[in-house]
């Protein structure tokens, strides 16, 4: 666990809000120089607080669906383990692969737009790997709604306000330098201006605009950072709820909203009725949080179920995409 002060915490939520911001831009927010910023940044860079900057990408608005694995081990050793996750990272459509400590053994999310080259390849999958799956279960992802993240911060300072908004709705279509153009800041979102017009050479005027074009169609919904929980002594649960009182969903949503410890609620078909991720120091300060909700809303859950991210292989919005998922202009 590395030690960060409030200092530190305002930094990292500023980046969350929009990574894309200037170092100068945050000092103004948190009351630090540049230079100070500066510094912070690179330490909590080099201490691997910040791993990463990333760009949510809604693929949804680019004709995908969003189907979940909840896979259960069975005579599983460290190598075939090994190999399992080396299978799935490597698919061109994955987009997380995560091991879970309790309900589930992995969790792997993919992008899918050709149902049959999805089957041929899961096919292969169980055909090499399948009896190696105590259990399995399949869900199609419909919505998720995300936050910053805002632990140990002033409630004055903060705004739980919804950061990101991905799931089904209109599609639209992108061309050849849009799709390049979100390849290189998908996982680099901090990527100065001029290395993208460099790369793509295209000047930064029209770079400039064509993120702005992709923001307004809200293809892009966020530039956030990507942290290393643990080293904070944080913990990421998901919390699988199933209500028995289905019409207080809107009220639980509303209220959970307001919790710091939220990342994010979603909601598919096949799993439960709603789905929280969440953010404690450890199993009891979760269930201190589940407990608030029950009890503000008495009877309205039937129950539910959760289980902790042991580690994070890979998390990104943005598919390896082929000619076939844009349109040339």
């Amino acid at each position: 666990m590395v030690s960060i002060d409030v200092k530190d915490r305002k930094i990292l939520y500023q980046l969350d809000l929009n990574c894309r911001q200037s170092n100068t831009q945050i000092g103004k927010k948190v009351g630090l120089s540049k230079q100070v910023v500066d510094y912070r940044i690179k330490r909590m860079e080099n201490e691997g607080i910040i791993r990463n900057y990333y760009t949510v990408v809604d693929s949804y608005k680019l004709g995908y669906i969003f189907y979940r694995f909840y896979i259960k081990f069975q005579y599983v050793s460290l190598d075939i383990k090994k190999r399992i996750i080396h299978h799935l990272v490597n698919y061109q459509k994955i987009s997380t692969v995560v091991t879970g400590r309790g309900l589930f053994d992995l969790m792997a999310v993919f992008w899918v737009k050709d149902l049959n080259e999805f089957y041929i390849f899961w096919e292969k999958t169980l055909a090499e790997f399948g009896d190696y799956f105590a259990e399995q279960k399949f869900t199609i992802y419909i919505r998720g709604i995300g936050f910053p993240i805002s632990i140990k911060l002033d409630d004055n300072y903060i705004k739980r306000d919804e950061l990101e908004t991905f799931g089904v709705g209109k599609v639209t279509t992108i061309d050849e330098v849009d799709y390049q153009l979100l390849q290189l800041i998908a996982l680099n979102a901090r990527i100065p201006l001029i290395e993208i017009a460099n790369k793509l050479e295209y000047s930064a005027q029209n770079v400039t605009y064509r993120l702005k074009n992709l923001m307004a169609k809200k293809v892009i919904q966020a530039f956030r950072v990507d942290l290393d929980l643990k080293k904070l002594g944080l913990i990421r649960f998901k919390v699988d709820i199933h209500l028995k009182e289905h019409n207080k969903k809107s009220e639980i949503v509303r209220f959970v909203k307001t919790l710091p410890n939220l990342m994010y609620y979603s909601s598919s078909i096949g799993l439960c009725d709603l789905e929280l991720e969440m953010i404690a120091e450890n199993t009891d300060k979760l269930l201190e949080i589940m407990e608030k909700i029950e009890l503000s809303f008495p009877n309205a859950l039937r129950n539910y179920e959760y289980y902790s991210v042991a580690e994070n292989y890979v998390e990104t919005f943005m598919p390896r995409l082929t000619d076939a998922d844009f349109k040339k202009t």
